[in-house]
């Protein structure tokens, strides 16, 4: 199991959960998944059962991040719908409120299959592949329809360019984190600040963080169980959602990179870049993309500003994984140099 032991005050989150969470009782232990990096999860075994804990980190945040209150909306809205996700079962108060002196909400637990590889290894043969793969695809053309209205969201984010607004606030997260300077993280920059695109008027709800390792595959058959990690979620342009899936087709297959480039792809069953999108708007019934170069290096610039971010926790002693985190520190300059590279793609969809 890919857990660790906490520090958390077990009894008292025993006692807080006994008196909030309808039905839990007998809390035996918590451990704390590794996997884990910007917002710590924890597994709870219980007399009542299993369930699952995800919480702020501890120490001082930048602002607008880890808001484990707009995961714990954003799922619970998405109850009932196309998009898979798990049970919401309480959110917390905040800071002395708290039973582990910070915000964290409970959900519910589910046995399935995580794939961490996007070669999917643990596939039975190419067939199966294909299909995950088409399920993580249907899945994402599913929440880019939900009617945002309904699921009472239409103050999840923010009116006006999406890009735009994404841009700046994450050049803004990478200034605060930033601890040298990378010349191409300064190239990209500056050429998604001169190539932003118009607004084409696409609104939806957005994941964030749309990949293979943050979904759950039912255990006997390619189905998506449930998406999780919904930290980044927003009203926003669901290419952004694409675009940052179709990293993986271009990051290395090595290391805690887990992308494909290299990749005999079509051996495996797995579908080229070309194809993954063009079924994604057969599903959403779109003619074509326009803009796929900025679309992606956006994405490559979003996540090494993440990382950064992640990275600089480790310095500051509040990384939920240190080790790790000063890795993501290490594969930030080298994101931002396959993001330069895409600069000079012929990129068009």
């Amino acid at each position: 199991m890919n857990v660790a032991r906490t520090d958390l005050d077990e009894a008292a989150l025993g006692r807080y959960l006994e008196a909030n969470l309808d039905g839990f009782h007998g809390l035996k232990s918590v451990t704390k998944f590794k996997s884990g990096q910007s917002n710590p999860t924890y597994r709870l075994d219980a007399e009542s059962g299993v369930y699952v804990l995800r919480a702020k980190p501890a120490g001082k945040l930048l602002k607008s991040a880890h808001m484990v209150d707009r995961e714990f909306r954003v799922m619970q809205a998405l109850a009932g719908t196309s998009v898979p996700v798990p049970r919401m079962l309480h959110l917390s108060a905040e800071g002395a409120d708290s039973p582990i002196g910070r915000m964290f909400f409970v959900m519910q637990y589910l046995e399935g299959r995580i794939f961490w590889d996007p070669a999917l290894p643990e596939a039975r043969d190419a067939e199966e592949r294909a299909a995950i793969y088409d399920q993580m695809n249907l899945v994402l053309a599913a929440l880019h329809e939900v009617d945002i209205e309904i699921a009472g969201l239409t103050d999840f984010g923010k009116p006006g360019n999406y890009f735009e607004r994404q841009l700046s606030r994450w050049t803004k997260q990478y200034r605060a984190s930033e601890t040298a300077s990378i010349a191409d993280m300064e190239t990209v920059i500056g050429w998604l600040e001169e190539h932003l695109p118009p607004d084409d008027g696409q609104v939806s709800l957005v994941h964030g963080d749309y990949r293979l390792d943050n979904m759950i595959f039912a255990a006997g058959e390619p189905r998506v169980m449930a998406v999780l990690d919904w930290e980044l979620s927003t009203l926003g342009h669901p290419y952004a959602d694409l675009a940052y899936q179709c990293m993986q087709w271009r990051l290395p297959h090595k290391g805690d990179f887990r992308g494909l480039g290299g990749v005999d792809r079509e051996s495996l069953g797995i579908p080229g870049e070309e194809n993954y999108v063009r079924r994604y708007c057969e599903r959403r019934g779109i003619a074509r993309i326009d803009n796929w170069k900025f679309y992606l290096a956006f994405s490559f610039f979003r996540i090494a500003a993440i990382l950064q971010g992640v990275y600089k926790r480790s310095l500051d002693g509040n990384a939920s994984n240190p080790q790790k985190a000063k890795l993501y520190g290490m594969a930030v300059p080298v994101i931002a140099g396959i993001a330069v590279n895409t600069l000079s793609e012929d990129a068009r969809l």
